[in-house]
């Protein structure tokens, strides 16, 4: 799943990212409005967690114009200590959660996965293909039963693949999903290939059966009767 950080304190963005990706969601990161709005329209993400105080365009802003877009990707608002108009503003617009600065890591990675959940009561939760399940929700893998631990980049690639089953995925598509801007465009063909060895591997796809190379493409999973 992914979720975008729309945080203009660079510390604090890179922290939040860390701790989200050590659960294997995939994260985009924004530092001001306009860079936010242009992210969300271009690409949708599963999750916004949006700071209110924010450089060219605040985050009560672009909350508003999101919903007014018919957006209804869930969104955790971060605000300061004691902004407590600012709050319920915010949920006037239609932010589903807040959380008050300084706040614990923990908690909020308990509101990111009940909004997560929330999200996802339409959704299918479990991607599949042969003896392979992939949860979304409680982030585990498993091949024929048995667990599969993956790191994760090798999760969101999974992940990514069987959100597009059926339909080829170039490299350049999967490592802006899962690499974001951190990705170098002159190495990150050979990452990837080397990224999709061991999670076949793992998974026990020992003649790439599963994942399917696509020469001067990409990857694709297909499903057992496509």
């Amino acid at each position: 799943m992914r979720i975008l950080i729309v945080e203009d304190d660079a510390q604090l963005a890179r922290q939040l990212g860390r701790t989200l990706e050590e659960q294997r969601y995939t994260v985009d990161m924004a530092r001001d409005g306009e860079v936010a709005l242009d992210m969300i329209f271009d690409q949708p993400c599963d999750l916004i967690i949006l700071d209110l105080m924010l450089p060219k365009r605040d985050g009560l802003s672009v909350l508003q114009e999101i919903r007014q877009a018919g957006i209804p990707t869930p969104v955790l608002i971060l605000t300061a200590k004691g902004e407590t108009d600012d709050r319920i503003r915010g949920l006037d617009l239609g932010a589903d959660d807040y959380l008050g600065k300084p706040f614990s890591l923990a908690e909020l990675l308990a509101r990111a996965r009940a909004l997560l959940r929330r999200g996802s009561e339409n959704v299918q939760p479990v991607l599949e293909v042969g003896d392979i399940r992939l949860n979304t929700i409680t982030r585990e893998v498993t091949s024929s039963t048995q667990k599969v631990s993956l790191t994760p980049k090798e999760f969101s690639l999974l992940e990514f693949l069987l959100y597009n089953k059926n339909r080829a995925v170039s490299r350049l598509s999967l490592a802006e999903h899962v690499w974001g801007e951190d990705f170098d465009p002159f190495t990150m063909s050979n990452s990837i290939d080397v990224h999709i060895k061991n999670l076949r591997k793992k998974i026990g796809d020992t003649d790439s059966s599963i994942i399917q190379t696509l020469r001067s493409v990409g990857y694709i999973i297909r499903d057992g009767d496509s």
